[in-house]
């Protein structure tokens, strides 16, 4: 008789039912989120049939946290039910839209029991992909808050501080995010100090900010911008919007001192695993981007049965609604956001290192597709290339990836 396991996830408090190949309720009881909870789980499983030999499965509504960790440590399979999904079984019971912790331990248990096919079991990740999971999405978490503080940062520029956004707009890579521009803005919080900023000043703050090289063009420049004539508003709501520009900085220098921390843990150790190689030997991934990736799919062979499975998840394939007569092809909502966030800077920059990359892009920008469109579908022969190499062991070949036409070829 095969047993299966359903946990209601919550808080403080996890409710557990096992059922049998009929669906019949053979121990249920609610646990603690500690480790004694989870010891008299174990002891609930144990006494319901559990063995080392045959681990019972389980459903649960999460796939991270300590609880998922220590079910994994018991060497059984964990089905990550998502609760959009789990509230479509609910009706398959219980018609009037009653619901309870106990009986959505049951459900979960039920899910497993009649349809484990059609649900992604957690991969068995290796604790150096764990790892760099982790330091990944960390690192894109600080990236996205940089902008954030970034964008609350420009916009109150504009209202009171134009001459920075054109002091800085006209710095290569970065803008506001670098260090001389942080480094400045703190020094001259308004359009005011910024104007008796002196050039002996200028060239102390840039050089604390790190910059080595033609410090008198850009000392030059930025006396020349902040000099010029501008909008101002009256200096006490002035001296108060730069005081909150200073609060924005704080947050703004901590955002990226964390995101270039995170990136350089992230990269050391992604440089550690055995698919790093392959994954930076495709055009447009660094150690960085390539982490990224990595951190998504896992390096668990058997998560994707072939490439569709990873080209769906990451949402590069498109959907097809079919009825009657009517066929209709949509973009996937559904997908993994930050494995497609990382495929749009992937396909950008193979661009300019894969001439096989911008044959194809270009190819299907004059057959019609929008430039996203473009990106997208690069994106989507790349995942099947990148599946195909991690399966296979090999490296990428621009030849094999992208064959030249005959007349280049010749």
């Amino acid at each position: 008789m095969h047993l299966y396991c359903g946990i209601d996830w919550a808080t403080e408090h996890h409710d557990v039912a096992v059922v049998d190949d009929g669906g019949r309720v053979v121990a249920r009881c609610r646990v603690s989120n500690d480790a004694a909870g989870f010891a008299q789980l174990l002891t609930v499983l144990a006494e319901a049939g559990d063995s080392a030999d045959d681990p019972i499965p389980v459903g649960i509504e999460t796939d991270r946290g300590l609880w998922v960790a220590a079910l994994r440590e018991t060497g059984r399979v964990i089905y990550p039910i998502n609760p959009l999904a789990a509230s479509r079984y609910r009706s398959r019971y219980a018609v009037s839209g009653a619901k309870s912790d106990a009986t959505d331990a049951v459900l979960l248990a039920n899910i497993v029991r009649t349809d484990a096919a059609a649900h992604r079991p957690l991969p068995a990740d290796t604790e150096l992909a764990g790892a760099i999971r982790v330091l990944a999405r960390a690192q894109q978490d600080a990236v996205w808050a940089r902008q954030q503080i970034g964008n609350q940062i420009r916009d109150l520029l504009k209202d009171f501080y134009p001459a920075a956004i054109v002091a800085f707009d006209e710095l290569p890579s970065g803008g506001l995010a670098r260090p001389d521009a942080r480094t400045i803005l703190a020094a001259a919080p308004t359009p005011a100090q910024a104007a008796k900023l002196t050039p002996a000043r200028l060239r102390r703050l840039l050089v604390k900010a790190g910059r080595r090289r033609e410090l008198d063009r850009d000392i030059d420049r930025l006396r020349a911008v902040f000099a010029d004539t501008y909008l101002h508003q009256p200096p006490m709501v002035e001296n108060a919007m730069g005081i909150q520009l200073t609060a924005l900085l704080r947050q703004f220098d901590a955002a990226c001192a964390a995101a270039d921390e995170l990136a350089e843990a992230a990269s050391a150790h992604f440089e550690q695993h055995p698919d790093a190689a392959i994954i930076t030997s495709f055009p447009g991934l660094g150690n960085l981007t390539g982490a990224r990736v990595l951190a998504e799919i896992g390096d668990d062979r058997a998560r994707f049965a072939d490439a569709r499975g990873l080209k769906a998840f990451a949402g590069s394939a498109p959907i097809t609604r079919a009825s009657g007569k009517k066929t209709v092809v949509l973009h996937r909502h559904i997908k993994n956001r930050r494995l497609a966030a990382v495929g749009s800077m992937w396909a950008l920059t193979s661009l300019r290192a894969s001439p096989g990359a911008r044959r194809h892009f270009d190819a299907r920008r004059t057959a019609g597709d929008w430039n996203r469109q473009a990106q997208r579908h690069l994106f989507n022969k790349f995942l099947g290339q990148l599946h195909h190499c991690l399966q296979t062991g090999q490296l990428y070949n621009e030849h094999r990836a992208f064959p030249p036409p005959l007349p280049l070829a010749a």
